[in-house]
């Protein structure tokens, strides 16, 4: 089930529109709060955010800017304001669609279903996520809250292979098959210093302990 935040300080918009998307079978959740709300939008692992303009605390514009320095989320910005000015501006804050109230639901609907199909690809098969921490595979970068790093190949794909796992003890043969796969001999020391280095990259952007040894049987995140 995909997952989408309404960001509307409007309340009765707001439960219209959560009512309204949930019957679609999206994942609906529309706070009623907006101090720190690009935090809030960090840690939420949505697949598309709805942006109102006028918003208490921070404007829409300042809300979108501040989430495309670390999210590529796609964003619809809904809005009364309908001037060409605050489309254009939306859009190259980094906005993915532009849509003006009032609105037909069934427009609505069917631009966030073309949204959510255009940037699917990204989100599904080149962004991993693993709780609030983001694996970008196109850039190699890793985020978590508001910290962003860069690994290295070997890192990138012990870190996407044991997402992709979690849950599940990944043995070290396993993972040095996956890493090396050849006939040319790898010192078994090799994997512990790369595991070893993305435990302490993972550390310097606020991710702790997420990648265990379970002794004699090789490493889980759970």
């Amino acid at each position: 089930m995909q997952k989408i935040i309404i960001i509307e300080d409007t309340k009765i918009i707001r439960e219209e529109l959560k009512i309204f998307l949930s019957k679609y079978d999206y994942e609906i959740d529309a706070p009623d709060y907006f101090n720190n709300i690009v935090e809030y939008i960090y840690k939420s692992d949505a697949d598309l955010i709805l942006l109102d303009i006028n918003l208490p605390v921070f404007d829409g514009y300042h809300i979108c800017r501040e989430i495309r320095k670390n999210l590529d989320t796609p964003i619809i910005v809904v809005t009364s304001r309908d001037s060409e000015t605050d489309e254009l501006m939306s859009m190259n804050l980094g906005a993915d669609d532009f849509i003006t109230k009032p609105y037909n639901t069934q427009i609505l609907l069917a631009r966030i279903s073309a949204v959510l199909k255009r940037t699917s690809k990204n989100s599904l098969s080149d962004i991993l996520s693993y709780n609030d921490m983001k694996l970008n595979l196109l850039n190699g970068s890793i985020v978590y809250k508001e910290n962003t790093e860069q690994l290295t190949k070997n890192e990138i794909k012990i870190l996407s292979y044991l997402i992709k796992k979690k849950g599940t003890i990944v043995s070290r043969e396993e993972l040095m098959e996956y890493l090396w796969n050849s006939d040319v001999f790898i010192d078994d020391n090799t994997l512990s210093v790369n595991v070893t280095r993305l435990r302490k990259t993972l550390e310097d952007i606020g991710v702790k302990d997420v990648i265990q040894t379970r002794r004699g049987l090789g490493y889980i995140m759970p």
